[in-house]
């Protein structure tokens, strides 16, 4: 037996025994996406009356059941969220959980750097290989920073855990408690994509060109580009996340990353969502490497690549170009994320073109609304600014907004609303002088 065996031997425990070193009051980091270390949470929110004062748990996106976070748990577990998603979302908007907003590619720092200073953090990993090493699997992120900050590291060695290369791996000797699993990930499955979806999707992917270098989110825009790139070439991948789309696409040879500026050859990004082909795929694939998120979503980093497109979406965008992501007014909806740090990536990029992608409407109460506005919401949050928007994008068409005036701005953007709007979108913007 290796001395790695035996120090990965030695400190294999349960998770009951493993959240035993979680004391009150303590700042806990939990991974997130697909990578939710299910036992270990189930054991913190079985202990969770012990904890007075409450400790605290941060994290990003989360897929899953989030107990930890029910009406009344507040009283035990405070949760910190840098990305909100559905599940946590009420407790935030009911004040029963926080929200930090923060650049994606800044929020390592938070933790490097003391701000928000880590006392645990709770990990998921695949076992580790003949030199003692651990992949984080599907999510490097900020999970690997994060690690390498806490004073205590819990980790899940999860058999169905996927090995990704790149900077990725974690040695056993940096954990303090290992607790060995074996249990499929979370799965986010793409759902069918809508005629709407694809509409707009043809219009992003006629600004694709061949030796493009692409960041796509995730959702049914994104996922629909992809199925417009067949007749392209030579194309890559830098971004913060990929999910299933990208198989079939490498498969054919159209995504080769053979024209790439940076890690020419190779799919880089910091975490993925999908479904087991895609952790199938992915493990022990030399053509994928997964890196932390201050290295991805450095912008400038990311305008190293040559022709680096950046497609994002939005809840709403006003005449003047500032693109609200983030809140539906003052109810918060999703986070920050990493959408400025790819826009304005792209926009520094060599050939580069940052996009963001809606619809022309919702509904709201059974009603269409215009999501191209006079004026964001009172509490809305600009993500993008209107400095630094260049392309907007509905199925009514494209509106190339960089270098433009206010009143060229606002009739690009009433030209791609929706026609039953334009009318009054018009009235507005000669009222408020933008026409």
């Amino acid at each position: 037996m290796t001395i790695a065996q035996q120090i990965y031997h030695s400190r294999s425990t349960t998770a009951a025994k493993a959240i035993a070193s979680i004391q009150p009051g303590m700042r806990v980091f939990m991974t997130g996406n697909c990578s939710v270390p299910q036992t270990l949470m189930a054991a913190v929110v079985k202990r969770a009356p012990e904890f007075a004062p409450p400790i605290e748990i941060t994290h990003l996106f989360t897929l899953g059941n989030a107990d930890y976070v029910a009406p009344g748990m507040e009283r035990f577990i405070r949760v910190n969220t840098l990305f909100i998603g559905s599940n946590v979302r009420p407790a935030v908007n009911e004040g029963r959980a926080d929200f930090t907003p923060c650049f994606l590619s800044e929020i390592p720092g938070l933790f490097r750097d003391g701000i928000l200073p880590l006392d645990v953090a709770l990990v998921h990993l695949s076992p580790p290989d003949a030199h003692g090493f651990c992949s984080f699997g599907v999510e490097v992120g900020v999970t690997k920073t994060a690690a390498e900050s806490a004073r205590i590291v819990i980790a899940e060695v999860n058999d169905r855990m996927p090995r990704t290369l790149g900077d990725s791996f974690i040695h056993v000797s940096k954990l303090t408690h290992v607790v060995p699993v074996s249990y499929p990930l979370l799965e986010h499955r793409m759902g069918q994509i809508t005629d709407l979806e694809h509409r707009i999707a043809r219009l992003c992917a006629s600004l694709i060109e061949d030796g493009s270098t692409l960041q796509l989110g995730i959702g049914g825009i994104p996922d629909a580009v992809l199925t417009f790139l067949n007749e392209k070439h030579d194309l890559g991948i830098h971004s913060e996340m990929f999910s299933d789309g990208v198989i079939e696409l490498v498969e054919r040879g159209i995504i080769n990353g053979e024209k790439k500026s940076i890690h020419p050859g190779k799919i880089v990004a910091g975490f993925m969502m999908g479904t087991r082909r895609l952790y199938d795929f992915v493990h022990d694939n030399p053509m994928v490497e997964l890196h932390p998120t201050e290295y991805i979503n450095d912008p400038f980093r990311i305008a190293q690549n040559d022709r680096m497109v950046a497609i994002n979406s939005a809840i709403e965008v006003d005449l003047t170009g500032q693109v609200c992501a983030d809140s539906i007014g003052s109810r918060f909806y999703s986070g920050v994320g990493g959408q400025i740090d790819f826009i304005y990536g792209a926009s520094r990029s060599k050939g580069g073109k940052p996009v963001i992608a809606l619809p022309s409407t919702a509904t709201v109460g059974g009603q269409p609304v215009s999501k191209i506005v006079p004026m964001l919401k009172p509490g809305a949050g600009v993500i993008t600014t209107r400095s630094h928007v260049h392309y907007v994008i509905t199925e009514h068409g494209i509106a190339d907004l960089y270098g433009k005036s206010v009143r060229q701005r606002a009739r690009a953007l009433i030209d791609v609303a929706d026609p039953q709007f334009r009318e009054g979108l018009e009235k507005t913007a000669r009222e408020l002088k933008y026409l």
